[in-house]
């Protein structure tokens, strides 16, 4: 009786706990897009800011983030992968692995500034790669490795073993199970991996403050500098211009959802197609 008792004042005390959070992410959404709604129309997503307030639209900053987004992914998606495949299955227990998996720990766990400052001094100044779109993606490659990495590694380790057996019995070579099989079956959750890494990447400020610049332009090349939606609302909240801050605050949390939505569906679906499977 008493053990009862106990047991459902703590799932009252959890599900009080879920509850609170849930309603603070409601009235945190709400406020942003509430604040954000007054005045929005389509034309500030196509209109260029304008004048010395640089404000009445985002269009380059949107392009600058996507344009970095995709330039990351392009960088970093092949290492992710590449490592988790090698992690999984090539990589044995030893040390080497072992420091491999410390160091992806730590470099999960430093703040996004300290990664600025590295790009800054690594990639604009060192490398001579300047203020650009290059200097950023480098930058947020090493932002965004340690989790697709992570994440494509525990992929590859939930692919049944009966899977890897079955392919070799049948007269595959190693490589080939990766490649058509293995990969094949882990590839939704890679995805959810990108998609994380990608919503991440979208809202950094720090790091891409030092490396890819404030150049309200529109990007065309890799050595090209560019503004981002978040080093936007930055600049705007630092200077005063609240409400204009409230809008671009809200297109950058409506792609950050969308790219949790997405996730979200991708691994919904992974573990439907897993159990079927399993059955």
């Amino acid at each position: 009786m008493r053990r009862r008792v106990y047991d459902r004042i703590v799932q009252i005390i959890l599900i009080a706990i879920a509850s609170m959070m849930a309603l603070f992410l409601i009235y945190l959404v709400g406020y942003i897009i509430g604040s954000g709604i007054r005045g929005f129309s389509f034309g500030f997503l196509t209109r260029a800011p304008s004048g010395i307030t640089q404000t009445g639209g985002v269009w380059p900053m949107i392009a600058s983030s996507m344009y970095l987004i995709g330039l990351t992914l392009l960088i970093a998606v092949p290492l992710g992968v590449g490592g988790g495949i090698y992690l999984a299955e090539y990589a044995g227990q030893g040390r080497i692995v072992e420091t491999i998996r410390f160091a992806v720990d730590i470099l999960s766990s430093v703040p996004s500034i300290v990664f600025g400052l590295f790009g800054l001094a690594l990639f604009v100044q060192f490398f001579g790669l300047k203020y650009s779109m290059l200097s950023g993606a480098l930058t947020l490659t090493l932002m965004v490795l340690p989790l697709l990495l992570k994440i494509s590694e525990e992929s590859f380790r939930a692919v049944p073993v009966t899977y890897r057996e079955a392919s070799l019995a049948l007269g595959a070579t190693k490589d080939q199970t990766i490649f058509r099989i293995i990969l094949p079956t882990a590839l939704p959750a890679v995805f959810t991996g990108v998609l994380l890494s990608a919503g991440r990447a979208f809202g950094e400020t720090a790091a891409v403050l030092y490396t890819a610049g404030l150049s309200p332009t529109t990007p065309v090349f890799p050595l090209d500098g560019g503004r981002t939606l978040s080093t936007h609302l930055y600049l705007l909240a630092t200077t005063g211009k609240i409400e204009e801050s409230f809008k671009v605050a809200m297109v950058l949390l409506v792609v950050i959802l969308v790219f949790n939505v997405l996730s979200n569906v991708v691994i919904s679906r992974f573990r439907r197609r897993f159990i079927k499977e399993a059955r």
